[in-house]
């Protein structure tokens, strides 16, 4: 119970200050009349405002409220390294058994985790969440238990308390780990790009003068070369193939050090063609071959070199040949010297007429087992005599012809096969369904050249009487591809409503050039944050389980479900950011999820360096749990609040009113009683006069 003396006044304040003024004047009156009675009507006066002001004593039933002890454990990954989850406990025991002795107080326990993706350890935002939720005026201490490695400073709220900082870790603590800078988002394919790493030494480190560095892409067998320690390192680095490459870099652990985790560092660069060369030869001028050309030139990454045969030895129009405003064509050069530089070679209604001898032909062969491609878009030539298919490159083109060929309307149709196949799957959710029976609503095409396709070849697209018309194949480390008619040209017209023919010839390029997304038997990953869709894109009709092997060794196994065909999938949440690696028997894949070593292992060694602007601003301290246990004592406001083996907390007295009471000091008749005497005095005292 407390007492205060108030003013509650009888009738609004400002009648008061008004009723005050009247008082004045009327003394300063007297006064300038020289009336004898003027300090008995200035007395008069004061009681009379007494009475109006009406002074009271206030009396409040107060309770008192318990102090609030705010303490933050810092539970982060790089609080899970060496010896640290223990000394946490052992700290927070030593807290709570202080403040179990301190009288009307009370802990909050705030325990932190990893933030959301890689963005470190969030304390100041958590302090922040948690002073938010409690009564500042009963915040009577902050205790933070961490090693003090922080990432948000910038969020740092205003503290009404002092802040200590329970420092884990060891004076001697050291940890190794390396750094990868300069790292291209893409490089080109065949071309050495550099990039720069360093291996550094934090804290009380042992010398070291080379560690043993392995680099492994794609999860192949590492090369293993020695480094030294504490140099920047250019390494040069050349990509195998197209798409995304993963490279791991990894030194061995040290005896010693806090954590392997930033020992390795992982980049994913995607690899580009600087140019996609392609060679066109047309046999001979026809609608069709405006087509292939305009798909080629109007990609800006595509090189065409183009030929088409105008004027074939057997034609005599007595016009001389050095007349001719044609440029001669440098076949050996393009087919016997430089055939290596491209990526994909075109006939296109090519017949044999003696201007490529055998032997380039032969060597176009030699070409494709050494991992070349060649595609044909056949026409009545290919069933003739003059077929490229009975020359050297025969051997390894996936149909022969019998010789018939069709002249009759049909509808493209994708094969079974083909609805799984990456090149034609989902073509026809590209063109609105057939008004009449199954199948897409596309134009008809009316040529067909009659083949026999080999057992190993893959046959995408039908047409007349389920005959083949776009056939696939792997020939030793190359790709080749027919087209068993000249009419796709019909679609890129618009005939009867046309076709998805440029995005046919498009995944039909680009599988021939060995693109990673039209890959029929694929295994990879579409990561979002810490959650990976992985995909397995294959030709059979089942697929095995998932193994994926965590950062830490650990595996999970996951059954995939099909989703449309040839294609299987499932979603998975990784547990942590790190480097995971999929194996579902015959297929492998690495990816990344953020970085292989996260933010929290870039800084491992303990310090309060970061927080110490903070804790000095509210004079609190800093203790190493390495030191040993505590003391807490309670100081006054504005004091230093630590010293050699302990910490303040400064008692804030908070309290909570129950009742008030107010009762007037003196009652206002009583007040306007002396009045009315004080003036009476007065009015006496001047009548003698």
């Amino acid at each position: 119970m407390t007492g205060t003396v108030i003013f509650d006044p009888l009738i609004p304040l400002i009648a008061v200050y008004g009723l005050a003024g009247l008082v004045v004047l009327a003394v300063t009156l007297a006064l300038w009349r020289r009336l004898p009675g003027w300090w008995l009507r200035a007395l008069a006066g004061i009681a009379l405002l007494a009475a109006m002001a009406n002074p009271s004593l206030q009396r409040e039933d107060r309770a008192p409220l318990s102090d609030i002890i705010m303490v933050v454990v810092d539970e982060s990954a790089s609080q899970r390294i060496a010896g640290r989850p223990d000394q946490n406990a052992q700290a927070l025991a030593n807290i709570t058994a202080e403040l179990d002795r301190q009288p009307n107080t009370e802990m909050r326990l705030v325990t932190l985790g990893d933030a959301k993706g890689d963005q470190g350890t969030a304390l100041m935002t958590a302090l922040s969440q948690a002073l938010a939720e409690e009564p500042q005026g009963r915040i009577a201490g902050i205790v933070v238990i961490s090693d003090g490695r922080v990432h948000d400073m910038d969020n740092a709220p205003a503290l009404p308390a002092p802040l200590h900082l329970i420092l884990t870790g060891a004076p001697d603590d050291w940890d190794r780990r390396l750094v990868i800078s300069n790292a291209p988002a893409f490089a080109i394919l065949g071309e050495t790009f550099t990039l720069t790493l360093r291996i550094e030494d934090q804290g009380a480190a042992p010398a070291t003068q080379t560690v043993d560095l392995s680099v492994s892409i794609d999860g192949a067998p590492p090369l293993t070369l020695p480094v030294p320690v504490g140099r920047d390192i250019e390494l040069p680095v050349q990509l195998s193939h197209a798409g995304m490459n993963v490279l791991q870099f990894t030194i061995p652990e040290a005896e010693g050090e806090l954590t392997d985790r930033n020992n390795t560092a992982v980049i994913q660069i995607n690899g580009v063609r600087d140019r996609l060369r392609v060679l066109l030869v047309s046999g001979e001028p026809h609608p069709g071959e405006r087509t292939w050309r305009n798909l080629l030139k109007s990609d800006s990454a595509v090189d065409l070199v183009h030929f088409t045969i105008l004027r074939p030895p057997e034609k005599q129009d007595g016009v001389p040949v050095t007349e001719l405003s044609l440029i001669a064509f440098p076949t050996r050069e393009l087919f016997l010297e430089k055939i290596d530089d491209f990526d994909l070679i075109i006939f296109d209604r090519y017949r044999r007429r003696g201007i490529l001898p055998n032997a380039y032909l032969d060597n176009i062969r030699n070409y494709v087992d050494q991992g070349g491609a060649v595609l044909i878009s056949s026409g009545p030539e290919y069933g003739a005599a003059e077929s490229i298919y009975r020359s050297p490159l025969g051997a390894v083109l996936p149909g022969a012809p019998t010789a018939r060929v069709f002249e009759e309307g049909f509808v493209p149709q994708i094969t079974d096969l083909g609805a799984r196949h990456p090149v034609t799957a989902g073509l026809d959710d590209l063109s609105p369904p057939a008004a009449e029976g199954d199948g897409p609503g596309w134009g008809r095409w009316f040529r067909l050249v009659d083949v026999v396709v080999p057992q190993e070849a893959s046959v995408v697209m039908s047409g007349l009487d389920d005959r083949p018309l776009l056939v696939l194949n792997r020939v030793g480390a190359g790709r080749v591809a027919l087209m068993a008619s000249d009419h796709s040209w019909l679609w890129d017209r618009g005939y009867e409503g046309g076709g998805p023919q440029l995005e046919l010839l498009r995944r039909l390029a680009h599988w021939m050039m060995r693109e990673p997304e039209l890959e029929e038997e694929a295994l990879f990953v579409e990561p979002a944050g810490q959650q990976m869709r992985i995909i397995r894109r294959t030709l059979s009709e089942t697929t095995g389980d998932v193994t994926i092997t965590h950062p830490d060794g650990t595996e999970t196994t996951l059954p995939l479900t099909e989703t449309s065909p040839g294609r299987f999938e499932t979603l998975w949440d990784a547990p942590e950011i790190g480097l995971y690696r999929l194996d579902d028997g015959d297929q492998q894949a690495v990816i990344a999820l953020g970085t292989a070593a996260p933010r929290e292992f870039e800084q491992t060694i303990a310090t309060g360096d970061m927080l110490a602007p903070l804790i000095d601003a509210q004079r609190g301290g800093i203790m190493p749990v390495s030191a040993g246990a505590v003391d807490i004592r309670a100081v006054r406001a504005g004091r230093p609040a630590t010293g050699r083996g302990w910490i303040g907390i400064t008692p804030r007295g908070a309290f909570q009113t129950a009742d008030i009471k107010i009762t007037p000091l003196v009652p206002a008749w009583l007040f306007l009683l002396l009045a009315a005497m004080l003036s009476v005095a007065a009015w006496l005292r001047e009548g003698r006069r």
